[in-house]
């Protein structure tokens, strides 16, 4: 009875922008018995008769991020609303944004469902829900363990228990490697389409590079870089970054397997691991 009481006010509490609800998290049960073990593994956790759906896509490693652009931002889908008991002020407009909690993920049970924004979702595009950022906007979400990134389109309301930050799709909680455990501790950091643009291209160009450290004050990325100078000569690292977030990059390389043969040569001299990151 309580998880039904659970859902019925889940389902009444938020109205889309377009008509109809946002995604719902109800309370949290075991996994079906045949979840697909390629993508999935039991030591994890997802909501009721959500999880994985039958047939994922062979390629879902190399599904690319989403692509910060400039859209108009839909003005019923930004107002102050009420969920669970609580009211959310969504932003108005974009603007810096950075927070660190954990991100859950939601797939087949809103499989095809429309999302707040009145767009359908899917579970295998690089979207997230949030509470308040606007949309549609965009965001980077890096897995605070393994220093994996990705970047999102918020086009979604929730999560709303009051331990989630984001709810991110099945393809980017595949890619973040936060499926098994069903959740992560994450950064969020919102994108500006216009600064991603300047500060990524040659990022993107490339594909693959290397991230040496990340920090909150661009002064500690420059001290790590001038710490490390005679260790990084002739690797040529940058940093990159705007408002609350700075990372120390080398690359990119056309491979994967030659931004790891130069990791391994980092590591030697270095008391970190850079870690191969793909945009």
């Amino acid at each position: 009875m309580k998880t039904i009481l659970y859902i019925a006010a889940g389902a009444s509490i938020l109205a889309g922008c377009a008509g109809e609800p946002a995604h719902r998290i109800p309370e949290q049960a075991a996994p079906p018995a045949k979840a697909p073990e390629t993508h999935y593994s039991k030591g994890g956790g997802y909501y009721l008769d959500d999880g994985p759906g039958d047939n994922p896509p062979s390629n879902i490693a190399s599904i690319p991020d989403a692509i910060p652009r400039q859209e108009p931002l839909i003005a019923s889908c930004n107002k102050p609303y009420t969920a669970l008991g609580k009211t959310y002020y969504p932003e108005t407009r974009l603007a810096p944004y950075r927070a660190e909690g954990v991100a859950s993920w939601y797939g087949r049970r809103y499989n095809g469902a429309k999302t707040s924004s009145g767009e359908v979702y899917d579970m295998y595009a690089m979207t997230a829900a949030h509470p308040t950022l606007p949309i549609p906007s965009y965001a980077r979400v890096e897995n605070l363990a393994s220093g994996k990134s990705v970047v999102v389109r918020i086009n979604d309301r929730g999560p709303f228990r009051s331990d989630r930050l984001i709810d991110l799709s099945y393809t980017a909680a595949y890619r973040l490697g936060i499926l098994k455990g069903g959740s992560a501790k994450v950064a969020v950091e919102s994108i500006l389409p216009e600064a991603y643009s300047q500060t990524s291209a040659a990022h993107q160009a490339g594909g693959v590079y290397l991230q040496l450290g990340a920090f909150s004050e661009k002064i500690n990325a420059e001290h790590f870089l001038e710490k490390h100078r005679l260790e990084l000569a002739g690797y040529d690292p940058e940093v990159i970054g705007s408002g609350r977030l700075f990372k120390v990059h080398v690359g990119p390389f056309a491979s994967r397997e030659e931004a790891e043969l130069t990791a391994d040569k980092i590591a030697q001299s270095l008391d970190v691991r850079p870690v191969v990151m793909r945009q």
